[in-house]
């Protein structure tokens, strides 16, 4: 029974687990929830009741503050419409995500290297994540960094008091690049300041293997693009600072912004939309991939000489 028919079976012993304090896996669970609802076309109130749950019920799933047993969504997908069954196995993935609370090998081989809840959960987005389009100022970003330029950021950062703890962070850094040679890679469009690129890290050597390693990251690979915004873009919509929009197979994009001592997840609809259009603004102004190129060899030539 569909639920344009009317209620379907689905009670609050059916759907629903015990309140769980919410985690990145059970916030993206409930935006994926809430999308599904939304392209239904259905209001809280009238999900709820085809659902026969409460809305306060309907509203904590939304919020990942309530799991749902893997029966409970054949309930859900009833109501929503969720033909696809391509879309039922993703969401039920993330069901099963959200109530288990599964770490990813790589949180559970660099635990040590970790020190906030604020970063595992950018590991657990970034993990997820299947398209990432990045704006950074001062630094490249931890995706591109070569060894080297990497253990120069950590050493400078003083996070790390000893050369263990640097090692092991840097360990971690480059480990994530993998994601970008996975079976089913990240797509990866990077928009970088010219500062981040005139800045010299590490010295003369650093830089220059740094700047090579750019211009080897896309090649034959068309899921990896770079761009660079040269100072003589002037004003740009970037201007406050770097962030990221992380978009997944299900559920809305996030924006992440980076401070001195965490991050801040923004999910909200015109909170990403803003991140959005300033991200495609930065690329209209910012030069061409091909120009990029001749930009970054260029400075090669600069180093060398």
């Amino acid at each position: 029974m569909t639920g344009a028919e009317g209620p379907v079976t689905c009670g609050p012993r059916r759907c629903l687990m015990v309140e769980a304090r919410p985690n990145v896996h059970r916030r993206r669970f409930g935006s994926v929830m809430r999308t599904l609802r939304r392209n239904a076309d259905l209001s809280m109130e009238e999900a709820a009741k085809l659902l026969g749950i409460g809305k306060p019920a309907l509203s904590k799933i939304e919020n990942g503050k309530q799991r749902v047993h893997g029966l409970g969504l054949t309930a859900f997908f009833s109501v929503y419409g969720v033909e696809s069954e391509e879309t039922r196995r993703k969401v039920k993935a993330m069901a099963a995500l959200s109530a288990s609370g599964k770490r990813t090998n790589l949180l559970d081989e660099y635990q040590d290297a970790i020190q906030t809840d604020a970063f595992e959960d950018y590991l657990h987005l970034e993990g997820m994540a299947v398209k990432a389009d990045v704006f950074f100022t001062q630094v490249i970003p931890g995706l591109l960094q070569t060894k080297a330029y990497a253990t120069s950021i950590v050493e400078r950062s003083q996070v790390w008091p000893s050369k263990r703890e640097v090692d092991r962070f840097v360990d971690l850094r480059l480990a994530r690049q993998a994601i970008l040679s996975r079976k089913n890679p990240l797509s990866l469009w990077c928009i970088l300041d010219e500062a981040a690129l005139r800045r010299t890290v590490g010295g003369p050597e650093v830089m220059r293997e740094q700047l090579e390693a750019l211009l080897e990251a896309t090649e034959g690979r068309p899921h990896v693009g770079i761009q660079v915004l040269p100072f003589e873009a002037g004003a740009h919509a970037g201007i406050d600072g770097a962030f990221q929009l992380l978009g997944f197979e299900v559920g809305s994009p996030v924006a992440v912004v980076e401070t001195k001592t965490t991050g801040l997840y923004l999910e909200e609809d015109v909170d990403v939309s803003r991140y959005r259009s300033a991200f495609d603004d930065l690329r209209t102004q910012a030069l061409d991939r091909q120009g990029t190129r001749r930009y970054i060899q260029n400075l090669i030539k600069d180093i060398e000489t």
